[in-house]
């Protein structure tokens, strides 16, 4: 009996699907990501620039940012079929590079030479997109990046609209192609906004963990950033039931962050101020060892935008000012986050107080320190056990305050929703 085989879209998913679920152990050779948690390796913020005006990286520095994620446009690098222009990202690079920030490049959006401009959706647009991509990981290879498979394909960014279906042909592709190529480069997707299961658990019946290092997702919110204890917990679990061959697929807070304006939720600069730290602190705790903080400064002046006022710094630049852009509560609580649990690891909660407390336990050898705080809305005492000696306070801003004592073994201290510092005195 004589078989035709008819290679359209669908019967090439459901080949590779088949593979990939017969495969998974034996074919993946991608390497992990190289992330292991370490403060302040563990910390990154989103930018929109390619050449960084004077002083901008001597303040991303300053603040501990390790970590720059930023849109790798097809469009700006592809502008004639086949010819790839990766000039401005070189540039981009090396300056990163010399100031010990590693890349994190999304592969994103659209070309108006395929597809009509579209998000790719035939055979010829996911090739041109795969051939791109690919040729781009290849051209840096080496360098450290992390490159991540689109951006939020399940929101507005995947045009016309959404369309699951599509994304995976394509992110299949680009998997196969960038694996071919730099099987060791770090690669991670889907990006989606908020934590869509629906999304995400298509992408991993699809076969796509075998080709990502790690799962990003966006999980904004307007409420407290423990509360993604629980969605965390889920995909982690999910993850682990897709592909249990031992390969660690971490996930990452791709983007997040709080705006800074009364009009979202009654924030305002001095809570984003406390969020900031609670966010990278929390997401360490529950074992996420990458959070990028959406923005690094303001999109506008205009008080009205919520979305203009993710930023940790404000808006305006001021060339012949020592910080070039003003700092919000923001800046300064990451940079203070970043210097005083400087090459730090998360190794534990302390069971004190409530489940609205958090006493987190950070070591680095023989050395430890404590970041502690309380999602009440009122302050309130907990008691560390198992302590000796005086702990210096210094609080989410960087201000010291009158070192305490243990008594007993004990150390009493005043939680707030803001995240203070224990560190020992010699």
């Amino acid at each position: 009996m004589q078989f035709t085989i008819h290679h359209s879209p669908f019967c090439r998913l459901l080949l590779r699907v088949t593979l990939a679920l017969l495969l998974s152990a034996a074919r993946c050779t991608c390497a992990p990501v190289d992330l292991d948690g370490t403060i302040p390796g563990s910390i990154g913020v989103n930018v929109h620039f390619v050449d960084p005006r004077p002083g901008e990286m001597e303040m991303l520095a300053s603040a501990g940012v390790r970590w720059v994620r930023m849109d790798f446009s097809w469009d700006s690098t592809e502008g004639a079929a086949g010819q790839y222009d990766f000039s401005a990202y070189d540039r981009l690079v090396t300056t990163l590079e010399s100031y010990k920030i590693s890349p994190y490049f999304i592969l994103d959006y659209t070309n108006k030479l395929y597809d009509n401009g579209l998000s790719p959706y035939t055979e010829e647009g996911r090739q041109a997109f795969a051939k791109w991509a690919s040729a781009a990981v290849e051209h840096f290879e080496g360098r450290g990046i992390i490159w991540e498979m689109y951006n939020e394909p399940n929101f507005r960014f995947w045009r016309p609209k959404p369309n699951v279906h599509d994304y995976i042909l394509l992110a299949l592709e680009v998997g196969e192609a960038i694996r071919a190529v730099a099987p060791h480069e770090a690669y991670v997707g889907p990006a989606t906004s908020l934590v869509d299961f629906s999304f995400l658990a298509a992408c991993f019946k699809a076969g796509l963990l075998n080709y990502w290092s790690g799962v990003s997702v966006h999980p904004y919110r307007q409420r407290d950033p423990e509360s993604v204890a629980e969605e965390f917990h889920t995909l982690q679990h999910v993850i682990a039931a897709f592909f249990p061959s031992g390969k660690p697929v971490p996930v990452i807070a791709g983007e997040w962050g709080y705006s800074s304006t009364w009009n979202w939720k009654g924030m305002d600069e001095a809570k984003q101020g406390k969020l900031l730290p609670r966010e990278y602190l929390s997401n360490l705790a529950l074992g996420v060892p990458l959070t990028i903080w959406y923005d690094w400064h303001d999109d506008s002046a205009n008080l009205q935008d919520p979305e203009s006022h993710f930023g940790i710094v404000h808006f305006p630049y001021a060339a012949d000012a020592h910080l070039v852009y003003s700092p919000k509560p923001a800046y300064l609580a990451l940079k203070t986050l970043t210097g005083v649990l400087n090459g730090y690891r998360f190794t534990r909660r302390l069971p004190v107080g409530g489940g609205d407390d958090y006493v987190l336990l950070f070591s680095k050898g023989a050395n430890y320190r404590i970041a502690a705080w309380t999602t009440s809305a009122s302050a309130r005492t907990a008691t560390i056990p198992d302590l000796q000696g005086q702990f210096s306070i210094t609080d989410h801003l960087g201000q010291s305050f009158k070192p305490v004592s243990a008594q007993k073994g004990k150390l009493e201290i005043t939680l707030t929703d803001a995240p203070q510092y224990l560190v020992g005195v010699r």
